[in-house]
């Protein structure tokens, strides 16, 4: 039997005054740097290359936890350096690249497949790997859940994030708690133009929907209260539109605090039980449900279905106390055979839409662009087809707003 790899995290002291309120960071970055035989799950010697790397820079950290999703693997760290932070990052750079060597000496599949840049720049952003960070002052129970996805996209999360702050049939506590009744302002992202949009609810509540109905364009960077206190934060870089290709899914990461003025753990949590459709899967070509699984838990070889865990941390003085595996109780069995028979189904339409994706994000594939340029060879004009005319002279100058 394979021994299983250790998770044991920092236990450097707080140098801060016992009791006193601190402003803490929380910085959540995830790669993916090889996997077993595929995209699979990390060896345990690529996990401990990644420790060991972030253990030899351990006074930058308050306190620290390592773990995986599929075959990413992901670094939960508490620091007093803010957002952004070069040596936070460079140190994460350093501990994939560490990893990515394990990964090439054992032959693992992937070997450094998120890491785009050859050599650290000053911010770990638009290089790869996935990033959420947050920087408050630390309640005196705080406490936060991370939740890390794999075969799939930063859209992903548009739908949970909206069960949790929009949706009150998802989330009672938008009713019933007053600061969440007052609305959040939820900062939407267009990651193909690299622009940001403030939405505020309740007024902008429909042009939020308007912008989430489209996950691989726009997502959810961050929300905030409307006093400017950070609640969530996720990660949104498109690999595709680092590389000019597709290298993969971009397996985002989500940090979302909880509890008091926020979403309780509850409320966050249960807004996965609907496994929704994402895109992902295979060669990352299909619409495929989004299933939770239990902490270190390695991606199915069953059409690689996209998976998400949650990682639920009390933190004090910046300590981390857990993970809990928040998906681990005995009812997430009955969502994860939900999403089994959901992804079957779905998958059983083969590559008709819209089992696969939608062709603009398929042409990111080398072999799919390669495909459509066969068929627009073979393409000749309709003789005597009327009605087509490319420069709109035959356009009726109105058009009935349908129904």
């Amino acid at each position: 039997m394979r021994s299983k790899p250790s998770f044991k995290k920092n236990t450097h002291k707080s140098r801060e005054k016992k009791g006193s309120y601190m402003k803490i960071t929380v910085s959540v970055i995830k790669a993916d740097v090889g996997g077993i035989g595929g995209h699979t799950r990390p060896s345990d010697a690529l996990i401990q290359a990644v420790r060991d790397t972030v253990n030899n820079s351990k006074h930058l950290l308050i306190d620290y936890y390592i773990g995986y999703c599929g075959d990413d693997v992901h670094i939960v760290m508490s620091h007093r350096h803010g957002v952004d932070n070069k040596e936070i990052h460079k140190m994460a750079w350093d501990a994939f690249m560490a990893g990515t060597q394990v990964a090439k000496r054992q032959g693992l599949y992937g070997a450094g497949q998120d890491l785009l840049k050859d050599s650290f720049s000053g911010n770990i952003k638009g290089m790869g790997p996935g990033v959420a960070e947050m920087e408050f002052d630390e309640r005196q129970n705080e406490a936060f859940t991370v939740f890390a996805a794999d075969k799939t996209e930063p859209g992903a999360f548009n739908y949970p994030i909206y069960r949790m702050f929009v949706d009150a049939l998802s989330n009672t506590g938008l009713i019933v708690n007053t600061n969440l009744a007052d609305g959040v302002i939820i900062n939407v992202m267009d990651v193909e133009q690299g622009k940001v949009a403030a939405m505020e609810l309740w007024k902008d509540k429909p042009t939020l929907e308007a912008a989430l109905m489209y996950p691989g364009r726009y997502v959810v960077d961050t929300v905030t209260t409307k006093e400017g206190e950070p609640i969530l934060a996720a990660s949104t870089d498109r690999l595709h539109n680092i590389a000019g290709t597709y290298v993969g899914k971009d397996d985002p990461i989500l940090l979302v605090r909880t509890q008091k003025l926020f979403p309780a753990t509850e409320e966050v949590g249960s807004v996965f039980n609907n496994p929704h459709y994402v895109a992902g899967n295979t060669r990352g070509s299909h619409n495929m449900p989004l299933m939770p699984v239990k902490l270190n838990s390695a991606a199915t070889i069953n059409f690689c279905i996209p998976i998400v865990e949650s990682l639920v941390f009390s933190m004090h003085e910046g300590k981390f106390t857990g993970p809990f595996d928040g998906f681990s109780t005995p009812d997430w069995d009955y969502i994860r055979e939900i999403a089994t028979k959901k992804a079957i189904t779905i998958r059983s339409q083969g590559f008709i839409h819209p089992a696969t994706l939608v062709p603009s994000e398929l042409e990111y594939a080398e072999g799919y662009k390669a495909r459509m340029a066969v068929l627009e060879e073979k393409m000749k004009p309709i003789d005597g087809a009327g009605g087509n005319s490319s420069d709109g002279s035959n356009k009726k100058e109105n058009y009935e707003d349908p129904d």
